[in-house]
């Protein structure tokens, strides 16, 4: 079997993941399929399918093949699970700052490393509520280099995990992770609509991905008094 060979049907098979070719809940051709349409050994397909498989992109049914799956990839405390999705229906975003070039700051929740602040850093704030009640502000800082175009346009369906998938073949790997209790400031509380010094909830995150140059850097600044956060609300700034 030729390593790059059963590599180059993996990426076809994962671009079209990610660009939305096959949608969740979708079937990929069958390893049949798959030899024929690239004139390729039965091994090789199935090579392909297992690393799309160990990737958490598809799950495979007995007797019926394999399906593009939600990734829900745990990430230690949280779980990389869009805010929308998590929350249900009745949510809105607004952004506080769209997507601008500024130089770093000295106060990211984790050191950058140095191949990250020898570029720009991109940053963007929005502030996520449901219904009437705002829940969470959220801070993100991560390096330009590698993301031309990104100032350009909206997200993907309004994400930014999507944006990063779909137009840069970017995925999250990982992440740290850390809460702190902190009073909320006048301007977090004039946003989470508190009162100033009114105990709220701070969670800096450092997310590693499939770029090893590209770290995202976010402070979630929670208001938990009515959707807290738990098994069934992973307040996550990325769709």
């Amino acid at each position: 079997m030729s390593e790059s060979r059963y590599r180059q049907i993996y990426s076809i098979l994962k671009s079209g993941i990610q660009q939305g070719s096959y949608k969740i809940g979708n079937f990929l051709p069958s390893e049949h399929e798959l030899c024929r349409t690239y004139k390729i050994t039965r091994t090789t397909a199935r090579k392909a399918l297992d690393e799309l498989l160990k990737e958490g992109f598809i799950e495979k049914e007995h007797g019926k093949g394999s399906r593009v799956k939600e990734r829900r990839q745990s990430l230690g405390l949280l779980t990389v699970k869009g805010f929308s999705e998590a929350v249900g229906e009745n949510v809105h975003t607004t952004f506080i700052q769209k997507p601008s070039l500024m130089s770093w700051p000295s106060d990211l929740p984790f050191p950058a490393s140095e191949n990250e602040l020898d570029s720009k850093c991109i940053y963007f704030e929005r502030l996520r509520g449901v219904q009437d009640t705002a829940v969470m502000r959220e801070c993100n800082w991560f390096s330009a280099q590698g993301l031309d175009g990104f100032l350009e346009g909206d997200f993907v369906d309004g994400s930014f995990f999507k944006t990063l998938s779909q137009k840069y073949f970017i995925e999250i790997t990982g992440s740290e992770q850390e809460l702190r209790a902190l009073y909320a400031d006048e301007e977090c509380a004039s946003l989470l609509k508190v009162d100033p010094q009114s105990p709220i909830l701070c969670i800096s995150i450092k997310f590693t991905t499939s770029n090893p140059l590209l770290n995202i850097y976010s402070n979630l600044y929670c208001n938990t008094e009515k959707y807290p956060i738990g098994n069934r609300y992973y307040y996550l700034p990325f769709n």
